[in-house]
Formats: structure tokens, C-alpha cells, sequence
């Protein structure tokens, strides 16, 4: 894969690539949007560390993808994927919604959503961007649940901004630290599972309810 992604380097290209990725897996989440974020930023670690005289700099650094537009539109394709199963879902009607209320996962994210964003966080929108298919079952909750999108849109774009910095970061760094291989971009892709497999566990974790508090007894 870092052969392939590697060809693409060079070219612009390489941002339509992971932002069409990234923007069609809340619809297909078994798209390796995640991965392919990685490997460009290991192949970025790799043009950055294999110049060794200032002309191969020059000719390495025309052919690195830059971190920061990668991490940009890594973040905006995510957003707009998911405003789109947003408005979608908003708008989905009779039958989308029995199809959620069949479903228990997204049933109780649907309320769980609903419940974290009256009180005016989100933070279960962020977790469920790193989790497996959680963005898809979130946005759909969300646009399903009518929540208004100023409640839900700033969630979005931290949780994009989120995922597209930690998976640059984790793809660069294990590149830089473990070599620009198959073992420093495995390694990396381990790590975002490890992530996702944490954010899945969050997930269906059940949300605490509060102990109601007695009532106080009346005056004798």
C-alpha cells in the first residue's frame, strides 16, 4: 500500500484521494479511510527523512504531501460526510425511522446524543468518530432525532479535526520513529484501532443515570 499511496505523492491528487475517503465512509465504514490517511503521512515521514543533499531536498520536498492541508482536508471531508447523512437522516422520514427504532444500537445513541447535547456537550459525538462505523450511527441518530444542527455541527468539526490530527500524527511520527515501512505504518494503523477499540467500549458503555435523591419527610 505505501508503494501505491507513494505514487501519488507528488500530485494533488493525493488530497482528493483520502478526502473522498473520508467523506464516503460514514456510508461504506468499511472504506480504509483511516489507513489511507496513515500511509500518506508515512509517506510524508519518508520523503521528509531520505534527502541528503540540498537538490534532493529541494526534489523530496516537492514530491511531500503537506501535514497541515492533509490534515485539512482529512477534517473537512469528515464534517461534510457527516452533514450529508445529517440532512439525509433529517429528512429520511416513516421509513428510516423504523428502521433505527430496529435498531437498539442506534436507538441508544440516538438518545444518548440527545441527552448529552440538551445539556450542552457533545463529547459522545468526538468518541464516536474514532470508534468503528460510531460517526455513521451518531450523524444518522442525530439528523433522525431532529437535533438542531448548531448543536451538533461544532461537535462534528472538533471530532474531524480530532481524528484527521491524531491519525496524520500517528502515520508521521511512527514513520519517523520506527522507519517510513510496512512496520511503522502497521504500527500506526494498530494504534488507531486501539483508539477505536477504546471509543466502541465508550460507546456501548450505558450511560450512568443519577440517583435520585428522597424526598424529604414532612414536618410531624
Amino acid at each position: 500500500m505505501l508503494e501505491s499511496i507513494g505514487s501519488l505523492t507528488g500530485s494533488p491528487w493525493i488530497y482528493a484521494v483520502v478526502a473522498l475517503s473520508v467523506l464516503l465512509d460514514v456510508f461504506l465504514p468499511v472504506l480504509p479511510s483511516g489507513v489511507l490517511v496513515i500511509t500518506a503521512a508515512t509517506a510524508a515521514a519518508a520523503g521528509s527523512t531520505t534527502a541528503t543533499a540540498s537538490v534532493a531536498a529541494a526534489q523530496v520536498q516537492r514530491e511531500v504531501p503537506s501535514l497541515l492541508v492533509l490534515i485539512l482536508c482529512a477534517a473537512t471531508a469528515s464534517v461534510l460526510g457527516d452533514l450529508v447523512a445529517y440532512r439525509l437522516a433529517w429528512r429520511g422520514g416513516d421509513r428510516l425511522d423504523r428502521a433505527i427504532a430496529r435498531s437498539r444500537k442506534l436507538t441508544t445513541a440516538q438518545e444518548r446524543l440527545g441527552a448529552a447535547l440538551s445539556r450542552g456537550g457533545g463529547a459522545l459525538v468526538v468518541i464516536a468518530r474514532f470508534a468503528p462505523a460510531g460517526r455513521s450511527v451518531v450523524s444518522l441518530g442525530a439528523g433522525a432525532a431532529h437535533r438542531k444542527v448548531k448543536d451538533f455541527l461544532p461537535w462534528s468539526a472538533l471530532a474531524g479535526v480530532a481524528w484527521a490530527g491524531y491519525s496524520v500524527g500517528l502515520g508521521y511520527f511512527g514513520g519517523q520513529w520506527l522507519g517510513a515501512s510496512w512496520v511503522g505504518a502497521a504500527v500506526s494503523v494498530l494504534a488507531l484501532f486501539a483508539a477505536g477499540a477504546v471509543a466502541g467500549y465508550v460507546m456501548r458503555r450505558p450511560a450512568a443515570t443519577p440517583t435520585p435523591v428522597p424526598a424529604p419527610e414532612p414536618a410531624a
